[in-house]
């Protein structure tokens, strides 16, 4: 594992760990969240812990024409009773992941410093959010980075049933009609695959990271 100064570096992503964890330390700041991500890496630490850098083997994707869309989920899309916005809340979506309860956690891992810097990748058109409105109050929502070809999700809430749904549908037709080539999901959880998500080897990840 290796420790990060503040040199804008980060070691080759094949020497992460079995569980993924390339590197500790380091800073928040845009230049080096933007290399990170560019190069296939994530930060994802506790409060009250260094900053966790990751690369994990294999990757969570979606490629967009394999987005599961179940016949009640699209029952609910044409019951038009949620409005969709795009990047309108940056900070309210990221301030909503941070506080909602989720099973099996205590905690979250959004601390705020995450949140102002993530809000200052937003500033600078890098970091996007989609919002989910019900009755004029924001109901759902997720935010992630964009590379612009590849969209790296980072978190996603929902305050009544089937809004965060609702946001990662929005997203993906969004990306298919900008000719995107796929989504990150970062790491395996049901609730992905029910969506279409699949794991592939970090290398083939990688290879389409870097296509131009």
């Amino acid at each position: 594992m290796h420790l990060l100064t503040d040199q804008l570096f980060f070691p080759p992503i094949n020497s992460a760990n079995p569980d993924g964890v390339l590197a500790v330390g380091g800073d928040l700041l845009p230049e080096r969240l933007i290399l990170a991500y560019k190069s296939g890496i994530f930060p994802w630490f506790n409060p009250g812990e260094p900053i966790i850098w990751w690369s994990p083997n294999p990757r969570m994707v979606l490629f967009l024409d394999e987005l599961v869309v179940s016949k009640s989920m699209r029952k609910t899309i044409n019951k038009n009773v949620f409005e969709i916005t795009f990047n309108q809340d940056f900070r309210g979506v990221i301030s909503h992941c941070q506080k909602i309860k989720r099973d099996g956690q205590r905690g979250t891992w959004i601390t705020n410093d995450m949140i102002e810097a993530y809000c200052k990748l937003n500033e600078m058109g890098v970091a996007k959010s989609v919002e989910v409105w019900k009755n004029k109050e924001l109901v759902g929502g997720l935010y992630g980075i964009d590379l612009g070809n590849i969209f790296c999700g980072e978190s996603m809430f929902s305050k009544v049933s089937n809004a965060s749904k609702i946001a990662f549908i929005a997203l993906v037709n969004q990306l298919k009609t900008e000719n995107y080539l796929f989504l990150d999901c970062q790491v395996y959880n049901e609730h992905l695959e029910s969506l279409g998500c699949r794991e592939i080897e970090r290398d083939a990840f990688l290879k389409i990271l870097n296509t131009k």
